[in-house]
């Protein structure tokens, strides 16, 4: 099979980066569209030249190999299920789900049945995660005994129109963002084996700011929205955490990582690219640039690109696995993996005493550069 067909599930804010970007992989073509708001979907599929159907027929349809489950977290482990149930492979955006115990039975589904679960964010493979792989694997900054990871913000209300769920059980910062920074580090460094954190809530309710029909409505906050976690690594390695949606502003660097020789900054993991620099004992910081390599060119938004952003790779990636077995590095497991760690921040043991984690999965396979390259559409 040289090309699966890929349809669509959910047609919100997020979904035109993985419209835009499906086509440009190898082994994947659009044949599909869908979303429970008709309009959504019908105004997508005009937009990118995609037939539009609805949810049941695009799942019934045998030219569709892979599902795109774009839809609100509290129902990504059902609609993934859902698209198992009919026998095709599933790629969700991130969380995997969340509740742990259902997600673990999903996964266990998708192995049984022999289909491919991929799970947001993908971003750790583009240029600037595979960099700061290599140097890290080359042993430039020696081994990594700690480090900082900051993802502080105030919050959605202010340019989504519709931000209620980030506020909802399954929301929150830890888990709209924090899988782009846990997936960093699990390539980086591998699995975690323990948390220890504290979680807070700055505020009991948000108003809308963003322009749209809720604008100046308030949106009830339903989690925590300050979590500060220590999570300590198989390898040894202790990384402090620090994510909140109650931060005006801050000076934080996204991922700084301290090893035996030196440092190393990590570029943002929610895109693909940026400048890794590292700083080797008493000298200067170093920048090493990742516009070059494969994923690592500004593309988005198209009309005035500052940003490499190649959404879809995931999906690619199960192509690939489909067609010629090759790893598949954006997996249930490592998503299953984070979800654990995530629940584990932002609930934690009353009396502070670690959280075991019981996932313990291997670091990702290393994406060569011609393998990444390779992924792209001829």
């Amino acid at each position: 099979m040289d090309t699966l067909g890929v349809g669509l599930i959910g047609c919100g804010n997020i979904s035109s980066i993985y419209l835009n970007n499906v086509p440009t992989f190898q082994g994947l073509e659009l044949r599909g569209v869908s979303d429970i708001a008709p309009e959504a979907a019908k105004a997508q599929g005009a937009k990118y030249n995609v037939p539009v159907f609805t949810v049941d027929e695009l799942l019934a349809r045998d030219d569709i190999d892979i599902v795109i489950n774009l839809t609100i977290p509290d129902v990504h482990l059902a609609v993934s299920m859902d698209i198992l149930r009919v026998g095709k492979h599933v790629y969700s955006e991130k969380p995997l789900g969340i509740d742990f115990a259902e997600a673990k039975k999903m996964v266990a589904e998708a192995d049984k049945r022999g289909l491919c679960i991929g799970c947001a964010p993908d971003t750790f493979l583009g240029a600037g995660g595979r960099l700061s792989r290599k140097l890290i694997d080359d042993g430039l900054v020696g081994d990594i005994l700690s480090g900082t990871v900051f993802i502080m913000s105030h919050g959605h209300e202010h340019w989504h129109p519709n931000p209620g769920f980030f506020y909802k059980h399954g929301g929150g910062p830890v888990f709209d963002m924090c899988p782009y920074y846990i997936h960093a580090l699990v390539n980086l460094l591998g699995p975690v084996k323990c948390v220890r954190s504290i979680a807070t809530t700055g505020f009991a309710e948000r108003t809308v700011s963003a322009d749209g029909p809720l604008k100046g409505k308030k949106v009830a906050v339903e989690t925590p929205t300050t979590m500060h976690a220590l999570l300590e690594f198989i390898s040894g390695a202790n990384i402090m955490l620090g994510a909140s949606w109650d931060v005006w502003a801050h000076g934080h660097l996204p991922i700084e990582l301290y090893g035996t020789k030196g440092s190393i900054r990590v570029p943002d993991p929610n895109f693909f690219g940026g400048a890794v620099e590292t700083l080797i004992g008493r000298e200067d910081w170093v920048k090493h640039q990742t516009a070059s390599m494969p994923m690592g060119a500004l593309n988005w938004p198209l009309d005035k690109p500052d940003r490499a952003n190649y959404r879809s790779l995931g999906i690619a990636e199960i192509a690939a696995k489909v067609r010629s077995g090759s790893p598949q590095r954006v997996s249930g497991n490592l998503a299953l993996h984070t979800l654990e760690v995530m629940i584990a921040i932002v609930d934690g043991n009353a009396d502070g005493t670690p959280v075991e984690i019981a996932t313990q999965i291997p670091q990702p396979a290393v994406l060569a550069e011609d393998d990444a390259q390779a992924l792209f559409a001829v």
